[in-house]
């Protein structure tokens, strides 16, 4: 056999491993769930459970879900960010290496930040104030709103 012929079959196993290991992955872990709007979604791993708890007797249970709040606005950006999301977490979950309860990181925390902004535009519009370096943070003071309030 040429060494090119045996490259090529190593790469086809190697990406045919990899693809049916990530079909197993997403099929296991309910992957298709995620790319829907369901809260219950987000119960699919455990340390989500005090976080849809707590959503479920917040005041924004009656108009708001988790991909309001969690997710951007945008289909492209929605889309990206679940993905970025899922992959992080899958990584996160797998090896064990995530915080319990499970905290935000700082690109989730604009998304977020941007998703208040959205819908509450009437109110951040009045407190930000042209003179100021930067806009107020929503979730620095309203930190609890939608889980914990």
């Amino acid at each position: 056999m040429r060494t090119d012929e045996v490259f090529r079959g190593l790469a086809l196993f190697f990406a045919c491993a990899i693809f049916g290991l990530g079909v197993y992955t997403f099929v296991f872990a309910q992957g298709a769930s995620y790319l829907a709007n369901d809260p219950k979604a987000c119960m699919n791993c455990h340390v989500m459970n005090d976080h849809f708890s707590a959503w479920t007797k917040s005041t924004h249970h009656s108009v708001a879900v988790c991909n309001d709040c969690h997710a951007p606005h945008d289909i492209v950006g929605k889309y990206y960010t679940k993905a970025l999301n899922g992959w992080n977490h899958s990584v996160a979950f797998t090896t064990g290496r995530f915080q319990d309860p499970i905290r935000i990181n700082d690109r989730n925390r604009q998304v977020t930040e941007n998703a208040c902004r959205n819908c509450h535009s009437a109110v951040t519009h009045q407190i930000d104030m042209p003179w100021r370096d930067q806009p107020l943070s929503c979730v620095r003071c309203h930190e609890t709103v939608g889980h914990l309030e």
